[in-house]
C-alpha cells in the first residue's frame, strides 16, 4: 500500500491563494513519488474530486461571509468519520480552526497508528486582531494582549506528534509567543517557472507606459489578495509618495473581497496599476521576472511564498521587517522598512532606486542560488519528515538570520 497522507485542510479552496498553490505541487510530488495524498476540504457540497497522486474530498461546510470563497468545518464529527475510513499513515492539519480540533480529538483504532502533524499555514493574530488595531494599538501589545490565543495554540499543539512552520520567522514567532519549537522546512519554489529569463523587457517596455511612465522608471510589482492584511493601501500611498520624486510606477496582481477599497487607493495614488486576479501561473512568473523590483506590506505572512518567487525570478525586494516574506530579505538583494509605515516604505522604494541594477540582479541571482529550496527539496524533506526516516530539521532562532554574505561571493554565483 502507498504511503497515504491525509490534508485536513480548512483552507483550500478551488479559487484560494498560497495554499492551493502548495497543496497542488504536493499532489504532483505524491504522483511522482508512488504516495497518496487525501485533501479533506470544507467546500459547498460533497463531492470528490480526483487528481494524480489521490483527491480532494470537499465537505459541505458553510462559507465565510465576508470572502464566499473559502468555508469552515461545521464540527469535528464528520472530519473524524473521514479519518476513520481512509486509515492513513500521516494526518496533516494546516489551520487553528476546526480542523485542527478534529485532528487532535481524533481517537479510535485508526487515530492510534497516525502520526499528527500541525503545519503553521496562518498567523490569527497578525491576520486579524493586528490587522483590525493596526492605527490605534502597537503590533506587539496585541500580541501580548492575544495571550489567550498562544496558550489555546500550545494546548492543540501537544495534541500532534510535530509543530512545522515554513519559514524562521513564523518559528521563531510561535516560540517566543507560545513555547512551542516548530520543525522548520522552508517552502520550496518552482526554480523552472519562477526564473529570470522570463523577463521580457519589451513587456516591461508597454507596462510603464500605460503608466504614463519613460522606460528608464522604475517598474514595481505585487502580488496578493485583496484583503486588509495585504496591506495595499498603505503600500499604495508610499508608492505614491515615491512617485513624486522619481519616475516610479507599480502594477498589482490579484483580486478579493476589498476590491473596492483597493481600486480606490490605486486610483490616489495616481501611479499603481491593478492587474486583477491571473490564473495562469506562467503569466505571474513572466510579470514578476519583467518588473525592476517586488514590493510587499503584509507582516501576517506564515510563508512569504510571493517573495521567494520574486527572488527565484531575479528581481529585488522591498520587504517589510515583520512578517514571513522577511526569510526572503538580504540587504545585498533588499530594502527592508518598518512595517505599517507609509514613510518608511517610501524611502525603502527610494533608496533601492538608486543602487546599481547590476550590483542588485547579481545578488539576486546569488540569493536564488543560495537562499531558495526547490519544491521537490522541500517535500523530500516534509516527507521524509512524515515518514520519520530523518530527525527533522534545526528549529528556528528567535529571529530571521543575516547570511552574512560577502559581495567577492557574488559574481562568482552570478557567473
Amino acid at each position: 500500500m502507498p504511503f497515504h497522507i491525509v490534508d485536513v485542510a480548512e483552507f483550500y479552496a478551488p479559487l484560494g491563494g498560497g495554499v492551493k498553490t502548495y497543496i497542488d505541487a504536493k499532489f504532483a510530488y505524491a504522483a511522482a513519488r508512488g504516495a497518496r495524498l487525501t485533501v479533506l476540504a470544507p467546500g459547498p457540497e460533497d463531492r470528490e474530486e480526483f487528481r494524480p497522486g489521490g483527491s480532494v474530498r470537499y465537505m459541505k461546510a458553510p462559507a465565510i461571509a465576508f470572502d464566499r470563497r473559502y468555508h469552515l468545518f461545521a464540527g469535528a464529527s464528520a472530519v473524524q468519520a473521514q479519518l476513520d475510513e481512509l486509515r492513513p499513515d500521516v494526518v496533516e492539519a494546516s489551520s487553528f480552526m476546526m480542523g485542527a480540533v478534529a485532528v487532535a480529538g481524533w481517537k479510535g483504532p485508526a487515530a492510534r497508528r497516525a502520526r499528527r502533524f500541525l503545519v503553521l499555514h496562518a498567523d490569527f493574530v497578525a491576520q486579524h486582531p493586528q490587522t483590525w488595531f493596526r492605527k490605534v494599538l502597537p503590533a506587539g501589545f496585541v500580541d501580548h494582549a492575544c495571550f489567550w490565543y498562544w496558550g489555546y495554540l500550545k494546548l492543540l499543539a501537544n495534541r500532534f506528534d510535530r509543530v512545522v512552520a515554513g519559514t524562521r520567522w513564523m518559528a521563531g514567532r510561535v516560540e517566543r509567543l507560545s513555547g512551542i519549537r516548530p520543525a522548520v522546512i522552508p517552502w520550496g519554489i518552482d526554480l523552472e517557472l519562477f526564473h529570470p529569463s522570463r523577463r521580457d523587457p519589451r513587456l516591461r517596455e508597454e507596462l510603464l507606459r500605460s503608466l504614463g511612465l519613460p522606460p528608464s522608471a522604475l517598474l514595481l510589482v505585487g502580488v496578493g489578495r485583496h484583503h486588509p492584511e495585504k496591506r495595499w493601501p498603505m503600500l499604495f500611498r508610499a508608492v505614491g509618495r515615491a512617485g513624486r520624486e522619481a519616475p516610479i510606477g507599480m502594477i498589482q496582481l490579484g483580486d478579493g473581497f476589498a476590491r473596492q477599497r483597493v481600486e480606490k487607493a490605486a486610483k490616489s495614488a495616481g501611479n499603481v496599476q491593478l492587474m486583477g486576479q491571473i490564473a495562469d501561473r506562467r503569466d505571474v512568473a513572466r510579470l514578476l521576472a519583467s518588473a525592476d523590483a517586488f514590493v510587499h506590506a503584509s507582516r501576517a505572512e506564515t510563508f512569504g511564498l510571493v517573495a521567494s518567487e520574486a527572488l527565484a525570478s531575479g528581481v529585488p525586494l522591498i520587504l517589510p521587517d515583520a512578517g514571513g516574506c522577511s526569510d526572503a530579505a538580504d540587504p545585498l538583494w533588499s530594502e527592508t522598512y518598518r512595517s505599517g509605515s507609509a514613510t518608511a516604505a517610501a524611502e525603502a522604494i527610494l533608496r533601492l532606486r538608486q543602487r546599481k541594477r547590476e550590483d542588485l540582479v547579481a545578488a539576486a541571482a546569488f540569493g536564488r542560488s543560495t537562499r531558495l529550496l526547490s519544491t521537490d527539496q522541500h517535500f523530500d524533506r516534509l516527507f521524509a519528515l512524515y515518514r520519520g526516516t530523518e530527525p527533522p530539521l534545526a528549529a528556528a532562532p528567535a529571529m530571521p538570520d543575516n547570511m552574512g554574505l560577502i559581495p567577492g561571493a557574488i559574481g562568482r554565483a552570478a557567473a
